[in-house]
């Protein structure tokens, strides 16, 4: 696994062989950040069920500003950790050790509030649409923002409250929705 983009261009990731861990396809990772590449210089992302930390240190590569990682696994914050202090990135981003729902209402409760949302969830979860819920209800996305999940085996709506469907594709068994939050 490695970073496919920006100034960290072509740097490996340790991590991706760990039991229970799935690292987005670079071809995935690929098609995705093409068509939010405009959206990331100087954002604050969420990678939410970070991982190794794959999506979230390719936006940092692309230059987002700040990156929060939200994982609960412990021996994976080990190599998040590690793949962070290799990259001497630390001062771009924030490691959140919690499950996801007690994450959102952290962000919430903190004001936190993210240009783009990048969630891929273990497949086995079902959990999109309450992410995309609680993403609504705790107003975690700044306007005009971003919310890029990747999924398997079900089928999302086109809207949600403020959130709109901006891209839908399909990779093999897996699927990656864009939304954008509407402007007030």
């Amino acid at each position: 696994m490695r970073v496919i983009s920006g100034y960290l261009k072509g740097r490996k990731l340790e991590g991706y062989n760990i039991l229970g861990t799935r690292p987005t396809m670079d071809r995935v990772k690929e098609s995705i950040f093409s068509t939010i590449q405009n959206e990331v210089n100087n954002s604050i992302v969420l990678d939410l069920f970070s991982g190794t930390g794959s999506l979230g240190i390719e936006a940092i590569s692309m230059g987002a500003k700040k990156c929060y990682f939200v994982d609960n696994g412990r021996e994976i914050l080990k190599y998040l950790n590690k793949n962070i202090t290799n990259l001497n990135i630390a001062d771009k981003t924030r490691i959140i050790a919690k499950d996801y729902r007690e994450a959102l209402n952290y962000f919430s409760t903190n004001n936190i509030k993210f240009n783009i949302i990048l969630v891929d969830a273990p497949y086995k979860m079902i959990v999109m649409e309450d992410i995309i819920n609680l993403v609504n209800d705790y107003n975690l996305l700044e306007e005009n923002g971003l919310l890029v999940l990747e999924y398997s085996n079900y089928q999302l709506d086109s809207k949600y409250a403020n959130l709109s469907l901006v891209k839908n594709k399909k990779y093999g068994n897996k699927f990656v929705s864009i939304y954008r939050k509407a402007i007030d």
